[in-house]
């Protein structure tokens, strides 16, 4: 990498997932899903150029914002496998999320989820969640594991690194036609 260090990656990582969770209103034991493609983040084409070492970086910066506000963090896996997740057990347990059988790796599941599977206290794999707000880092395709109502953030990044950095946040359904009277603060 040229004039993008690791260090700045890290601070951007941690800048953007504070900025979401602040704007998104989440709380404790919420659910963030992340997507992250290193190659995206080094400007190539994502699955062409995993690299753990950036994906180490990245994944400790957004760790450390989550855990400040005990937010638990899904990382999504490549198309590889399906798209699954890496989270916490306990995240898993509270939302009665079946657990399956696979470990990530750099060419099968990406750098990224290999390295929360890495680093995260007690990791499991799921296929399927419904976050409470979602970060995308390099085109990933997280939105499949967002609740139904999904809103677009923007923050004061919008790239981390090379890639294209796309964030929201859900809200309730507003359901009941022209009468209905709808609470402002969910919206």
């Amino acid at each position: 990498m040229n004039e993008i260090t690791e260090e700045i990656l890290e601070n951007q990582a941690y800048t953007a997932t504070s900025e979401l969770i602040e704007t998104a209103k989440l709380k404790e034991g919420d659910l963030l899903v992340v997507g992250c493609s290193t190659s995206e983040i080094l400007g190539t084409k994502i699955g062409s150029n995993s690299k753990p070492e950036l994906a180490e970086k990245v994944f400790h910066g957004i760790y450390r914002a989550v855990k400040e506000k005990k937010i638990f963090l899904a990382a999504q896996c490549c198309e590889h496998l399906n798209r699954a997740l890496i989270l916490e057990r306990t995240a898993a347990d509270i939302r009665n999320y079946e657990a399956v059988n696979v470990v990530p790796q750099p060419k099968a599941g990406g750098s990224f989820a290999t390295m929360a599977y890495r680093f995260m206290d007690n990791p499991v794999a799921v296929e399927h969640i419904k976050a409470d707000a979602g970060m995308d880092i390099g085109d990933t395709l997280i939105g499949m594991h967002l609740k139904d109502v999904a809103v677009p953030v923007r923050l004061s990044i919008s790239s981390i690194g090379n890639a294209h950095l796309v964030c929201a946040r859900v809200r309730p359904k507003f359901i009941g036609g022209e009468r209905a009277v709808y609470d402002k603060t969910l919206a």
